[in-house]
């Protein structure tokens, strides 16, 4: 069932390109796997799969060291900073930099551990009070802050839109974030490329294709319901 899925979610995402005149090569699956167990991951590994999202540092260094190396490991939930030194060269990019204190302690870890984390800065684009990250009137300005940093390097923004039965209400928000996007890179900023989009998840995946995303977060969609109860 889970290959069907994920069958199904890549057929999605053809057809999202295909409509808005992209390659599928310029749209990156991220597999959310948090709560599910190594033997469904490995799954979807074997389906092909390298890109995992995971939302708690515990769950990421519970699973990489029973899954194959090339895995590359998203960190993709909201970020403690005591947890920052734990995931310091364990994951490939940090999506959800949401303060420019936790930049900054991934700076601190950074070199510490001798590395420059890819991370993205996480943008409330909706102005929901439940969901974390900058407001799109100071990011401008806090992306020039932190890609000041050493040991970090900015690669773009992320966002997590509304929960919504239709999809089509959350285009206004990720046209916004790629608008965003833009105009930061015409600034030139050193230190930020604005390569990455990442947003998108299991409801609203195809719209956000077709508004410019380069990484969308799919769980559900590929690996089924969720217990929470565990």
């Amino acid at each position: 069932m889970m290959r069907e899925n994920l069958d199904n979610v890549r057929k999605n995402i053809r057809k999202a390109c295909e409509a808005s005149n992209r390659s599928t090569m310029d749209v990156n699956l991220i597999a959310v796997s948090k709560t599910k167990p190594v033997e469904a991951i490995r799954e979807i590994y074997d389906g092909g799969v390298r890109d995992f999202g995971e939302n708690k540092v515990q769950e990421i260094l519970k699973k990489i060291d029973r899954l194959p190396k090339d895995i590359r490991w998203h960190m993709i939930g909201h970020l403690q900073r005591n947890k920052v030194k734990d995931i310091i060269n364990r994951v490939c990019m940090i999506h959800s930099v949401d303060s420019v204190a936790l930049a900054q302690e991934i700076s601190k870890e950074g070199i510490r551990a001798g590395a420059c984390m890819d991370i993205l800065l996480e943008v409330n684009i909706s102005g929901e009070e439940s969901k974390y990250g900058f407001t799109p009137q100071e990011i401008a300005a806090v992306t020039e802050q932190i890609a000041s940093l050493p040991g970090v390097s900015v690669k773009g923004l992320m966002t997590v839109a509304p929960y919504t039965e239709n999809p089509e209400e959350n285009r206004v928000f990720f046209r916004k974030l790629k608008q965003l996007s833009v105009d930061i890179n015409e600034k030139n900023i050193d230190n930020v490329s604005m390569e990455v989009l990442s947003m998108g998840m299991t409801g609203d995946y195809e719209v956000a294709i077709s508004e410019g995303a380069t990484h969308v977060r799919v769980g559900t969609g590929i690996f089924g319901e969720r217990d929470y109860s565990k």
